[in-house]
């Protein structure tokens, strides 16, 4: 005969049981959602970065230098922008298309030589087709010739310090010495990506060129998948795989994750996703906050004898979750300059740290000009003094 407390004990060691297994699949859900490993990876080659600072999240092998296939048009798109910002040409204006331009293989969208297309319409076959024969009808508007446009690309890449790519083309196709790494796409992606009109293009899933005569379907399928994706780009070749650079928005948090080098397209979605799962799972934005006063500075020759100052406080950065109160500051002003001063001349730094790692280093600057005393000027100060008497 089973009592009623024996049931009652039996009832308790089920909820028990019920409860503890309910826990550790929470936490099986937590380590999923919240972690990576290199092995998770497929790609040989890969990197995660918050987008405005360049903070690397997650990197594997990311300075292995790959061919990138198509990646390669995320410089075109730069230039490209760059030279609409510039005012160089209009988004409105018409393109010819040369006998080279419409000689390109791979992926296209079929230009005849003597076909007029809209600077706008060639970009978005870039961005959403990723057209070889599209992106080397700008590349010759922009530049005279596509020789030409890739010496402007070099020289960009150069600038932005992207040490390991050199470019031979402005599409991506395979070709000797067409080279770079997953840390350099993450570079030149962050640095397109400020050019926020971009994102008009590469969130296009399907759209249509010539009237309607042609459509195109984005070859970024994550775009239908995963939450928040904003581009970028993708490629493919038989040198450098299957290839993406996805960039993805949540909760004001940026985040680009390059994958070069893997087996096929799925796989480069599933790591791109998982690296993105990372690091909105174990990333925040964190917004400074510096409201104390800060020591005036001591003027050497100046016609005033001290200068005030100001942390000059711009943007944001990323932070793990859960440490924002880990958060401190080191102010560090110069206790003395010498004049002249003008309004904005950095004077010291504020610097923000969780423990040792430095986050970000903002600098504090002039809050006034002060000029330099010279006889002439103190002469003029007492003439105002004796006129005011």
């Amino acid at each position: 005969i089973i009592t009623e407390r024996q049931i009652n004990m039996r009832n308790i060691g089920k909820k028990i049981v019920s409860a503890f297994l309910t826990v550790l699949m929470l936490s099986a859900c937590a380590v999923q959602a919240g972690a990576v490993s290199v092995k998770e990876i497929t790609a040989p080659s890969a990197i995660l970065v918050e987008a405005e600072t360049g903070k690397v999240l997650f990197e594997k092998d990311c300075h292995q230098v790959r061919a990138c296939a198509s990646i390669t048009k995320v410089m075109t798109m730069l230039l490209v922008m760059e030279a609409i910002e510039d005012g160089k040409i209009n988004m409105k204006d018409n393109i010819t298309a040369s006998a080279h331009a419409a000689s390109m293989g791979g992926s296209d969208i079929w230009l005849e030589e003597g076909e007029v297309m809209s600077v706008h319409d060639l970009i978005k076959a870039t961005a959403v087709a990723s057209a070889n024969d599209a992106a080397v009808a700008l590349a010759e508007e922009v530049a005279g010739s596509e020789d030409a446009f890739v010496e402007k690309m070099n020289e960009k890449a150069k600038s932005l310090g992207m040490k390991e790519t050199t470019f031979k083309n402005c599409n991506g196709l395979d070709e000797e010495g067409h080279l770079t790494s997953a840390y350099d796409v993450a570079v030149m992606s962050r640095e397109l990506i400020k050019h926020k009109k971009i994102f008009e293009f590469t969130s296009i899933w399907m759209d249509n060129l010539r009237g309607g005569k042609t459509q195109i379907v984005n070859t970024n399928k994550l775009l239908k998948t995963y939450k928040g994706i904003t581009g970028l780009k993708t490629g493919t070749t038989s040198q450098a795989g299957s290839c993406i650079s996805a960039t993805a928005q949540r909760d004001g948090l940026t985040l680009v994750a390059v994958v070069l080098g893997s087996t096929g397209g799925k796989e480069r979605f599933t790591d791109a996703a998982a690296l993105l799962d990372y690091g909105f799972a174990n990333y925040c934005i964190y917004t400074p906050v510096f409201k104390e006063d800060i020591p005036e500075i001591s003027v050497k020759n100046g016609m005033q004898p001290n200068l005030k100052a100001a942390a000059n406080i711009s943007g944001s950065f990323v932070i793990e979750k859960g440490r924002s109160k880990e958060v401190t500051y080191r102010l560090n002003v110069k206790k003395e300059v010498e004049a002249p001063v003008n309004k904005g001349d950095k004077v010291g730094t504020l610097t923000f740290y969780i423990g040792k790692d430095k986050l970000r280093e903002y600098p504090v600057v002039a809050s006034h000009i002060v000029d330099k005393m010279t006889f002439s000027s103190v002469f003029a100060m007492l003439l105002q003094c004796f006129a005011a008497l």
